[in-house]
């Protein structure tokens, strides 16, 4: 099962804005596109379960999330995805809650960002929104000692669950950075599983602690994420598929011959 990872949904306004931030307007525009080649999003919940030995996921089931928390995912994300019934996560950050994206280098070609604040999360909760965590301050897990690790894991659990009534069971690596060492922290946190950056499939064998989720860019067209889905991979670019379903075939076709 594949998980898409966004992070903002807003104007661009710069070249370094454009990586991770998809324009509302594009953004309605990839949903439509995935709702009518057969994707639909299905809550994180049933790709949980289904790494328990529950249901298998049908063709074309996704997870989407959205890191960070940024406004856009209520102003812009909320409406598309709820007039399409779509189940979503927001991955939050639990200290800068209602603050901005400072944990980012700004160098001029950047903006600050606005994040949500305790009354729109409590808002997209009470929407049907997954809430979940992405640490307390967006820091590089690794280089920590271990009693910051823990406050940055098990105090983000505390501060969700006091905002939302119910800690979260799930994390998301800020950076995707993590270690042995980190995935025993979440482990020992209380986190059902944990969600890094690392492209591609998620076989229901997958490492709970390293559940894979697919990047969008900015620049990505509805056909280049239709083909990130379908090919679980970063690059959707036209001249990768053609690559892939040739590679795909030579095994075939190799096969056969055996």
């Amino acid at each position: 099962m594949p998980v898409l990872m966004y992070h903002r949904v807003g104007d661009i306004e710069s070249a370094a804005e454009a990586k991770y931030c998809v324009t509302p307007q594009r953004f309605a525009a990839q949903m439509r596109r995935l709702a009518a080649a057969g994707w639909r999003s299905v809550p994180i919940d049933a790709l949980a379960a289904w790494l328990d030995g529950g249901p298998a996921p049908r063709e074309g089931d996704f997870v989407l999330s959205f890191d960070d928390g940024f406004e856009g995912v209520l102003h812009h994300a909320a409406p598309v995805l709820e007039a399409l019934g779509w189940p979503y996560t927001v991955f939050v950050v639990s200290g800068r809650i209602g603050r901005s994206d400072d944990w980012n280098h700004h160098d001029g070609s950047q903006r600050r960002h606005r994040l949500l604040d305790a009354g729109q999360l409590a808002e997209l909760a009470r929407r049907g929104c997954s809430l979940h965590s992405h640490t307390r301050s967006h820091a590089s897990l690794p280089g920590l000692d271990d009693a910051r690790l823990m406050e940055e894991l098990a105090g983000s659990r505390q501060d969700l669950q006091a905002l939302l009534g119910a800690a979260p069971r799930y994390l998301a690596y800020p950076y995707g950075h993590h270690d042995e060492r980190v995935v025993a922290a979440a482990r020992a946190a209380g986190y059902g599983a944990a969600f890094s950056v690392q492209p591609g499939f998620n076989r229901q064998d997958v490492d709970r602690y390293r559940v894979r989720r697919l990047d969008v860019f900015g620049t990505d067209t509805p056909a280049q994420l239709l083909r990130k889905l379908r090919l679980g991979s970063n690059d959707g670019r036209f001249g990768s598929a053609v690559a892939y379903y040739a590679r795909r075939l030579g095994e075939r076709l190799i096969g056969a011959r055996a």
